[in-house]
């Protein structure tokens, strides 16, 4: 398991929101000198979104994403406003490892299937869900909708495509610092044949651990990583701690 450290740009500002709500955000300054602090730390990856552009549909810090990936010297994986092949094949070219899929997976899954035949292992899939009625309910635009459909059926129309991770985040726990949500996480590990990167309520290195012991229910399958965000900014943890607490499942 690998940590992604997470930076979300809003307003050409490092940010972090709390449950997807964008009139719950802290700032957090300068997103490419917290970029190379991460990097300096010792973080395999940085997970850059842009949210803006996830709620808009406009990629306004694509010149930030593109500058943390040729300056900071670990991959990069980044999402928000992803739409088009165009969209994927500029990012990579740019510098970036990996590219996420959000909304335009869940509105068209073949395309998304597509693009990732195109670009085998560097595209990802973002799947952001709540709990509704029992079920894990993917949401689209930033957090700012209901797909009315569920993380399960979402994931049987991705298999078999060449993706290089299905990146699930519990909107309920972002941000929060609350711990993760390994019931959910485990219904997803247990649904893909695709890696899973766990995001959404890591508060310590205990929940890193946690995430680590993780397996699902009949497969017995691990987490591939696990992005930690607001943990990381607000001290409760350092990189150092999160990639030690990955490291038995290395």
């Amino acid at each position: 398991m690998e940590l992604l450290a997470a930076i979300d740009l809003r307003g050409g500002q490092a940010v972090r929101l709390v449950q997807g709500d964008f009139e719950r955000q802290q700032a957090y300054g300068d997103p490419l000198a917290l970029a190379r602090s991460f990097a300096l730390a010792g973080a395999p990856w940085l997970h850059v979104v842009d949210l803006d552009a996830a709620r808009d549909g406009v990629p306004v810090h694509r010149s930030t994403v593109v500058a943390i990936a040729r300056s900071c010297g670990v991959p990069v994986q980044t999402g928000g406003g992803v739409r088009t092949v165009g969209d994927v094949a500029s990012l990579l070219e740019a510098g970036v490892a990996r590219v996420v899929l959000g909304t335009a997976a869940l509105a068209d899954p073949a395309g998304a299937v597509r693009m990732a035949e195109l670009f085998p292992g560097r595209v990802a899939v973002g799947l952001d869900y709540r709990r509704s009625a029992g079920r894990l309910e993917a949401a689209v635009r930033g957090w700012t909708a209901s797909s009315g459909r569920s993380v399960g059926e979402v994931l049987a129309e991705l298999a078999g495509a060449p993706l290089g991770a299905v990146v699930v985040t519990a909107i309920e726990r972002d941000g929060t610092l609350g711990g993760p949500d390994l019931a959910g996480l485990a219904e997803v590990l247990d649904a893909t044949e695709h890696p899973v990167v766990a995001s959404g309520g890591v508060g310590s290195a205990a929940d890193v651990t946690s995430l680590c012991s993780l397996r699902s229910p009949t497969a017995g399958r691990a987490l591939a990583g696990v992005v930690v965000g607001k943990a990381l900014v607000e001290g409760r943890v350092s990189v150092e701690e999160v990639v030690a607490a990955c490291a038995p499942c290395a």
